[in-house]
C-alpha cells in the first residue's frame, strides 16, 4: 500500500518513483500533477486561502459593528439584540472564563446610567462564505471621558437574517492609548 511521504522520508522524488513502480507511469504523472498544482487536476484552492472579502461583505460586517455601538450609545435593546446570534457570548482576554451571556451584557447597557461611546479605527475584516472575523482597535469613552482602549475581535456568521455576532473577545488597556483616535 502506498503511503504519503512524511517528514524524515528520503525524498519526494523517491516516493514518486515508488508510485511509478507500484502503480505505473500514469499514476506517477497524476501524483506529479497534484504536487505542482496543474490546472484542472486536484482540488480547487479554497476561498479561506484568500479571505479578503469584497467591499460589500466588508461593509456588511462593519455595519453590524456600527449597529452594536450605536445601540450601546442609544441604550436601544432592540438594536443591540438585532446584531447577536442567540448563542453569542462576550469574553475579555485574560478575564474570567465562561464569558458573559449576551442578555446579561444587554441588560447592563440598558440599566446603566453612563453614556458609552466606543469608537473603532483601522478595522480589518476576513471572510470565507458564512464566516467573518472583524478585528477592530477601539477607544472607549464613558460620559465623554476617555476610559480605555483595546481591540475587539468579532466572530460572525451569516444567517438568513444577515450577519450576526457569535462571539466578541476584547482586550482592555489603560496605558499607551491614543484617545484622539475617534474613527
Amino acid at each position: 500500500m502506498l503511503r504519503r511521504p512524511e517528514a524524515g522520508d528520503v525524498t519526494t522524488m523517491r516516493w514518486i518513483e515508488s508510485v511509478a513502480t507500484e502503480r505505473g507511469a500514469s499514476a506517477a504523472l497524476l501524483v506529479v500533477a497534484l504536487l505542482i498544482g496543474a490546472p484542472g487536476v486536484g482540488p480547487a484552492p479554497v476561498a479561506a486561502q484568500n479571505a479578503r472579502p469584497d467591499d460589500g461583505t466588508r461593509a456588511e460586517v462593519l455595519g453590524v459593528v456600527t449597529t452594536l455601538f450605536d445601540g450601546m450609545r442609544e441604550q436601544d435593546g432592540e438594536k443591540l439584540r438585532s446584531v447577536f446570534h442567540p448563542d453569542a457570548r462576550l469574553h475579555t482576554a485574560g478575564g474570567p472564563g465562561g464569558g458573559t451571556p449576551i442578555e446579561a451584557f444587554i441588560q447592563s447597557v440598558l440599566s446603566g446610567t453612563a453614556e458609552l461611546d466606543e469608537v473603532t479605527f483601522d478595522e480589518e475584516v476576513l471572510a470565507d462564505g458564512p464566516l467573518a472575523v472583524a478585528w477592530t482597535p477601539y477607544n472607549l469613552f464613558v460620559d465623554g471621558e476617555f476610559s480605555h482602549c483595546g481591540v475587539d475581535a468579532f466572530t460572525m456568521i451569516r444567517s438568513a437574517e444577515g450577519w450576526r455576532i457569535l462571539q466578541i473577545v476584547d482586550t482592555r488597556v489603560g496605558e499607551g492609548c491614543d484617545p484622539s483616535r475617534r474613527g
